[in-house]
């Protein structure tokens, strides 16, 4: 990835892989599971793996960009989740580990700023980026705006729906044209 011309695409997991939370009155037979052909390098994998579609593997892979692992699942999303969706590793952003000094994700969060967006600028260093993940909020989008030079996808997926084929096909044609001057965020999704 180093002096890579293509936009980066950070991926968060829950939410966007992983859907959760609808009601029974919405999914009354639970969330549909898969079956891959790949196995995670893992042998006691999460459970919630198989409900994740590994057909979003090819179809990240197709797109113009280079994928980051935006996380909380740290490492073991290249050990559980990579080889579920036939993805190589991958590189993942690393998280503060402390959260006591001005700036801190503590202080963030007062003002409601998520606490992943400072840390997604600062790897991303000014290099154009979409960020997939399902707690994006104006908050972010306004500070993303402010504060990254380059150009800016924020992309909020619905986590009981998880990213979408809207959502691919808005981050296909972002990821292609690289269009855009300050932080543009994908349609909310319909509730």
């Amino acid at each position: 990835m180093i002096g890579s011309e293509q936009p980066l695409l950070f991926l968060d997991v829950d939410g966007p892989l992983i859907p959760f939370g609808a009601t029974r009155e919405q999914l009354p037979d639970g969330y549909p599971t898969y079956e891959s052909g790949h196995t995670p390098r893992e042998p006691d994998a999460n459970p919630l793996i198989p409900r994740i579609n590994p057909a979003h593997g090819p179809r990240l892979l197709a797109l113009p960009c280079d994928l980051v692992w935006a996380t909380t699942w740290m490492s073991d999303a290249n050990d559980c989740i990579a080889p579920w969706l036939g993805l190589p590793e991958l590189p993942l952003v690393s998280w503060p580990e402390s959260a006591g000094s001005a700036g801190s994700a503590d202080e963030d969060a007062r003002y409601g700023l998520h606490w992943k967006t400072r840390p997604l600028l600062g790897w991303a260093a000014g290099r154009p980026f979409a960020w997939v993940d399902d707690e994006i909020t104006d908050t972010d989008e306004a500070w993303v705006e402010a504060h990254h030079s380059g150009p800016a996808l924020l992309c909020r997926v619905d986590p009981r729906r998880g990213i979408t084929d809207e959502d691919y096909a808005t981050l296909g044609s972002w990821l292609r044209t690289r269009r855009g001057a300050g932080a543009r965020r994908a349609p909310r999704p319909r509730r």
